[in-house]
């Protein structure tokens, strides 16, 4: 087995968790977790969405989203309510104040994201986007190999 510096999820949450050295103090300064960022980031550029379409282009479970969704009604920057025609469907918005919010702190973001690019270099930022985004492109197996093996077990204990 490779060592575990060349474990690649290992290396992307390492990869992950500099970048966010350059959010993360900001986004406390404003009173926002990273998921809570994510939503009102999402909701700014796609205006009102429906719940389920928000939690996958997030990338949150739906239990999870319904708990940030709740602090951002709280902190008054996000409203949920019915979709017309279909009580059981919901869908999501900024309100006036979170769109000021995304405003004042998107553009202190843009200034992290230039300190990023002067560090790392344009070129290569670009180049990291285009490699990142080619991950998607893989197919993960739909099993584990542990699966079959806890399944034989089980039958060598019925037979």
């Amino acid at each position: 087995m490779r060592g575990f510096d060349r474990s690649l999820p290992m290396a992307l949450w390492r990869a992950r968790e500099q970048v966010m050295g350059f959010f993360r103090p900001l986004l406390n300064e404003h009173g926002l977790t990273e998921q809570q960022w994510r939503i009102v980031r999402v909701l700014h550029e796609h205006d009102d969405m429906e719940f389920q379409q928000l939690a996958k282009i997030a990338c949150l479970q739906p239990p999870s989203l319904t708990g940030i969704l709740t602090r951002l009604e709280r902190l008054r920057l996000a409203r949920r309510g019915k979709v017309a025609g279909d009580q059981r469907r919901l869908h999501v918005s900024l309100t006036s104040a979170g769109k000021a919010r995304h405003a004042l702190i998107s553009r202190q973001m843009e200034l992290r994201y230039r300190d990023i690019e002067s560090q790392f270099g344009q070129r290569r930022l670009a180049t990291l986007f285009r490699l990142l985004e080619s991950t998607l492109e893989l197919s993960p197996p739909h099993s584990t190999s542990a699966a079959p093996a806890r399944t034989r077990a089980k039958r060598k204990v019925k037979s």
